[in-house]
Formats: C-alpha cells, structure tokens, sequence
C-alpha cells in the first residue's frame, strides 16, 4: 500500500509539474510567431543560444529537433563555427563535439 501512495504522489506531482510548464511553452509559441524569422532560422538561433550558454543538453535537444526539421549537418556544424570569435575556440569546439554526439547517432532518439 505505500508503494503505491508513493507513486500516487509521483504522479500527481508530474501533473503538477506539466500544469505549470504550460504558460512557458505558450510564451515560446508565442515568442516565435511574433517575428518575421522562419522555423529554419529560430531552430538555428535556438541553438547557437544553447551554445552560447554552453548547455549540452540543449545542443542536444536542439540538434534532434533541428534534423527532425530537415536542417542538414553542415548547417548546425555551421553555428559552432560561428561560435569562434564570440566564445573562443575552445567553447566552439566543445559545442562542435555536442552537436556531433547527436549526428553520429550517439544520443538520437
């Protein structure tokens, strides 16, 4: 019986949890239908933002989704490299590397 009370109270957190990340998804929907930018830009911007905070997890993410939507892997190679004179080699080369765990098949879903 406390098994599954406990699991109860996981889930009701989950629900919880998703309520409120809700308003955040519309504000991103939102964010991205109010310009003139087309889905192929936003992804790319996306994820040179994810660079430049150096978070691989959403490198990662933005890659998948990135492929998912047709961009080639010159493409998102292409944002690292842009990366170079803003962020210095060295962080250019670590967002290079999360981008090829993804296109190497290393953590695609």
């Amino acid at each position: 019986m406390a098994a599954r009370s406990w699991l109860t109270g996981r889930l009701d957190g989950l629900q919880a949890r998703a309520k409120s990340a809700a308003p955040s998804r519309q504000l991103g929907a939102a964010c991205a239908k109010s310009g003139p930018l087309d889905a192929r830009t936003l992804r790319l911007i996306k994820l040179a933002i994810a660079v430049g905070a150096e978070s691989e997890g959403a490198v990662h993410s933005h890659v998948r989704r990135g492929l998912d939507e047709g961009l080639s892997a010159d493409e998102l190679l292409h944002v690292s490299l842009l990366a170079i004179p803003s962020l210095g080699l060295a962080k250019a080369v670590a967002a290079m590397t999360w981008i090829e765990d993804i296109l190497k098949g290393g953590e695609r879903r």
